[in-house]
């Protein structure tokens, strides 16, 4: 019972008095709460599956900044319905502020949850699992280093969106005085220690894979551990906690500095050791890059359509086949209709399975390569001026672009990952129940030509183009609705890859390593190594021999191959990157024009507004009030 009031005291400091009075009006009445939730190992059960609860949230790419506000994608908010919280979308149109900030991971509210109210569950799990007397020290061990991980991993969260925040070791204790109940930020260097502590702790205890797949994926294993604990030692690595001159000023109230002020080359070699670590575990539990096999449905296939789906299936494969997930949530991605053009007129009528409203912006296409592998600006054989010119697809273009289709040169000649992840006007559209490939449908993305039928329900997507790779192609939005489920990776050795390369370099400089993981990456999508690729083809051939050039080319790497992913928002902002990408306007296709000519006039949908106060969440103005220890996040 003293459990519990620990739990209560310590909600009512840390959250708002609205947010306490609604969790104190659900508190049963019954006094033995936590000796019945820890009697037996089947009622413990249940409070390790709560402390995960919070984790399956999330699964939702609209709650998760990393995809919201990474400029991948633009969600229109002027449509006469709102089937998704835009919360999250709306950020980057310069409404977060501090009286109630947007995705408020920190309290629970528009977009978020309430991480520290998971923490708090964490802990008393941790505090109470000897008292269930059937529970095998086995399953013990287990069911501790998985709410450790998860404790670790709700911190590291907090502070990738706040920076320095609380450390909620154990609860307070309910004889604790009201100074030791208000508690105050820790600087983010001891954020990251202790996650990372409690990452090293954990791991001994995990399963390296999940053996009894039917009824444990999701849950925690080793491999999840080591490729998190690896990102966590990047991220603080990274310029935006490494030493940011932007926040030396950010102190707590007794003056103690929350960001250190120099920065240290040394968690890049730290972050390099525990990539490597993950890797090495990763590959000797059988894990690889994942290649497309043909189902017996599926037809003969040309070469270009495997490889297209061998990207796209990286992403959206079967996780208990997918050989190259690491990590992902037990609920499925959600927002496949919205990724999907609506390729027949009976599709046009599912305007609430297929919204077709996920709209990829021009600037977003143009990161990825021409087919030699450099961008677009670098090609010394690419007309970069004359992109926007109109051209007739032939024969030889037919599995990308609908033969006789009149586009823009823009759209031919790049690589395979381009056509996997983005839908353009004219572009094939392999599957939707189609798996004959000569008779795929395309896209008509102009005006009211388009075959999804009337102009008004045609342009919800805003661009002119979708992000393909959301979509798995066995999924059909026709007159049906018959979407084949997938778990959006969290994790993947692709992105494990180019993180030790990241690291890699920043540690080092370009080694035969770095090089090494970049290209098992690129080879996978067909591309040539760097080296060759920039010696060969690029204006700028000596970039990839130095750190700051091969950075650039990594940090291209990493958003082309994990486009989409929720995992580009994350890395712009710790590469301190963000600020420049939003500095431009977001720009689509004229939508409304049916002819190609008038219908490919780069048209501004969005100018962004992103400052330097929007690297950091701020703390809601109430929980300064409730708990006047709490600083202000600087710049709010």
């Amino acid at each position: 019972m003293k459990q519990y009031y620990k739990l209560l005291l310590l909600v009512g400091f840390l959250v708002s008095g609205a947010s306490c009075k609604k969790y104190l009006d659900v508190t049963p009445d019954n006094t033995g709460t936590l000796e019945y939730a820890f009697r037996n190992r089947n009622e413990a059960e249940n409070c390790l599956f709560t402390c995960y609860a919070t984790l399956q949230q999330f699964y939702d790419p609209t709650s998760n900044i990393g995809f919201t506000t990474s400029s991948e994608i633009i969600y229109p908010n002027n449509l006469t319905n709102h089937p998704l919280n835009e919360n999250g979308f709306n950020l980057i149109r310069g409404t977060q502020n501090s009286a109630s900030p947007g995705v408020n991971w920190w309290d629970g509210e528009n977009g978020g949850q309430a991480l520290f109210r998971s923490i708090r569950r964490c802990n008393i799990m941790l505090e109470n699992i000897d008292k269930p007397v059937d529970l095998s020290p086995s399953e013990k061990a287990r069911w501790i280093a998985e709410v450790k991980f998860l404790k670790a991993y709700y911190h590291y969260y907090l502070c990738r969106l706040y920076g320095p925040v609380p450390l909620v070791k154990t609860n307070i204790d309910i004889t604790a005085s009201t100074e030791e109940v208000r508690v105050k930020r820790s600087p983010v260097d001891s954020v990251f220690n202790y996650c990372v502590q409690l990452l090293d702790e954990a791991i001994p205890d995990l399963p390296p894979v999940i053996t009894n797949q039917a009824k444990e994926l999701g849950r925690i294993t080793q491999l999840t551990a080591l490729s998190i604990k690896a990102e966590m030692l990047a991220t603080q690595a990274s310029p935006l906690f490494n030493g940011n001159p932007d926040y030396a000023s950010m102190k707590n109230k007794d003056g103690q500095a929350l960001f250190s002020s120099t920065v240290d080359p040394q968690k890049w070699k730290r972050a390099a050791d525990a990539c490597k670590a993950a890797i090495d575990a990763c590959e000797a539990n059988g894990l690889k890059l994942y290649t497309f096999v043909s189902p017996p449905t599926v037809g003969s296939l040309s070469d270009q359509l495997r490889n297209e789906l061998t990207i796209q299936n990286a992403v959206t494969e079967k996780w208990d086949v997918n050989p190259e997930l690491i990590w992902a949530l037990n609920p499925t991605f959600p927002c496949q209709g919205y990724a999907t053009p609506r390729l027949t007129p009976k599709s046009a009528v599912n305007i609430f399975s297929n919204p077709s409203t996920f709209a990829v912006p021009i600037s977003t296409q143009e990161l990825f390569y021409t087919t030699n592998g450099v961008p677009l600006t670098e090609d010394k054989n690419y007309d970069y001026a004359d992109r926007f010119a109109l051209k007739t697809a032939g024969d030889a273009d037919k599995y990308y672009i609908a033969q006789g289709y009149t586009t823009i040169n823009e759209h031919y000649g790049r690589e395979t990952r381009f056509y996997a992840n983005i839908a353009f006007d004219g572009s094939i559209w392999y599957g939707n129940g189609i798996y004959n490939q000569d008779q795929a449908y395309h896209v008509e993305a102009r005006g009211s030509g388009s075959l999804a039928g009337p102009k008004d329900l045609n342009t919800l997507n805003i661009t002119g183009y979708w992000p393909k790779k959301l979509a798995n192609y066995l999924s059909v939005y026709d007159d049906g609705f018959q979407p084949i489920e997938y778990h959006l990776p969290l994790m993947r050795l692709a992105g494990l890859y180019l993180l030790y390369a990241e690291t890699l370099n920043e540690a080092n400089g370009p080694t035969s390593d770095v090089y090494n993981y970049i290209d098992k990456v690129r080879a996978r999508a067909g591309l040539k190594g760097v080296l060759e690729s920039w010696s060969t083809y690029s204006k700028n051939p000596a970039k990839p021999t130095t750190k700051e050039g091969l950075r650039d080319i990594i940090h291209r790497e990493r958003r082309i191959e994990l486009c989409f992913e929720a995992q580009s928002g994350w890395d712009l902002r710790r590469w301190k990157e963000i600020q420049n990408v939003l500095s431009t306007p977001l720009q689509g296709w004229n939508i409304y024009e049916s002819e190609a000519g008038n219908y490919y006039r780069p048209h501004t949908v969005l100018t962004p507004v992103f400052g330097l106060k929007n690297y950091f969440w701020p703390v809601k103005d109430n929980d300064l009030i409730v708990n006047n220890n709490l600083v202000q996040t600087t710049y709010w």
